[in-house]
């Protein structure tokens, strides 16, 4: 059954006509809303940063952790550090420097690969295919696979536990925006496909109901001749991702969703120009995470609304209170420093809340929370410095 939210837009005291665009002078704007960026929402202005907190105690807060502190490589997919996990998805770091011994297969949910590094070739139940470094690679539910790396792979793991991944519905824009559906590739019967079959003893690790069974066949059960269908694994490169964008308005990051489930989506940042009317928004607005966690694994480039955050880290932002920019990126809040944006990262926002695998936790950075420290005092200098 449809929502029937309760609505009736109000305004109250000293607003802006537009969300994210000509913000009160000496205000700062926050969005609170249902459904992430899908529902109702109401939009506050503070005469300070809400994140301008100078202490914090109690598990609900900003978390940071580092993926490369994480122990050198795996035997497979199954053998990947567990990070974050709920019902609905499981997030794992995988490394693999030789190709697997063993094939996979996941009888839980559909696996959705993010290549960070690395370079190699994939062969499943439909073929084979190559990836390089910023793919994804989605896998439905008991696809039987195995990689052979090229270069050493390191790979985030998105399982979505007892769902399918789908596209998003593009609505206005259409079909064909973001990325067109072409774009996707799919499994070739190729002669690389070919050579890897014959008899030999082969193992298969089928991962299932918190386990994974083993079995083993006297030959290599990648062995297709054929197929047909609308079901198979695919794959897209963030390079071939167009981003939405507007020059007037800052857009939400649901317009940038790749793949969703049921429970949660999964959106890709690209580099992209910043908006170019001056008194539009040019860094991510306050927001209150009122119904979704949010995950972001930064992936490359200069993360522009984040200070001290490499490549290979992965931030978590709990359901429950207000985030947005960091002191750094607010002072470019309606001046950017440079003309576009050159940052690639993978965000999950998921509908329940997330735990946190001991793995994580031995790579957190304790000090992220304080890092948002001096919002108050950079934030209230570029509000001055720009008269809003």
């Amino acid at each position: 059954m449809a929502k029937n939210w309760i609505q009736f837009p109000r305004m109250e005291g000293e607003v802006s006509r537009q969300a994210h665009a000509d913000l009160p002078e000496g205000t700062f704007e926050r969005e609170f809303g249902k459904e992430g960026f899908f529902g109702p929402a109401s939009h506050i202005y503070h005469r300070n940063p809400p994140t301008g907190w100078v202490d914090w105690e109690g598990p609900l807060k900003p978390r940071a952790f580092d993926t490369q502190k994480l122990n050198g490589g795996h035997e497979g997919p199954w053998d990947a550090d567990l990070l974050l996990h709920n019902a609905s998805v499981k997030v794992r770091f995988w490394r693999q420097d030789t190709a697997m011994k063993s094939l996979a297969r996941n009888g839980d949910g559909d696996d959705l690969i993010f290549v960070h590094k690395g370079a190699g070739e994939l062969f499943c139940d439909f073929g084979h295919m190559s990836f390089r470094d910023g793919d994804y690679i989605m896998l439905p539910r008991a696809t039987t696979w195995r990689i052979e790396p090229s270069e050493p792979v390191e790979a985030l793991l998105m399982e979505a536990t007892n769902e399918s991944y789908v596209l998003p519905d593009k609505g206005l824009v259409g079909n064909h925006a973001i990325f067109d559906p072409a774009m996707l590739e799919t499994p070739k019967l190729d002669e690389a496909f070919r050579a890897q079959q014959g008899d030999g003893e082969w193992r298969m690790e089928i991962k299932a109901r918190g386990g994974v069974s083993t079995v083993t066949y006297p030959f290599n059960p990648l062995d297709a001749a054929g197929w047909k269908g609308d079901l198979c694994p695919v794959k897209v490169n963030w390079r071939d991702i167009r981003p939405l964008m507007s020059a007037r308005y800052h857009v939400p990051p649901s317009a940038h969703t790749t793949f969703l489930a049921g429970r949660f989506v999964v959106c890709t940042f690209c580099p992209r120009p910043f908006e170019s009317d001056p008194g539009a928004l040019k860094v991510p607005f306050f927001h209150s995470n009122n119904d979704y966690d949010e995950v972001l694994f930064y992936h490359a480039g200069d993360f522009f609304s984040r200070d001290n955050i490499d490549a290979g880290m992965i931030t978590l932002h709990p359901c429950g209170f207000p985030h947005g920019p960091q002191p750094g990126a607010l002072k470019h809040a309606f001046t950017p420093k440079k003309a576009a944006t050159d940052e690639v990262a993978v965000m999950i926002d998921t509908r329940d809340p997330l735990q946190v695998a001991e793995a994580a936790e031995a790579t957190e950075n304790p000090d992220y929370v304080k890092s948002w420290g001096m919002a108050n005092r950079a934030a209230r200098d570029a509000a001055d410095q720009t008269g809003r």
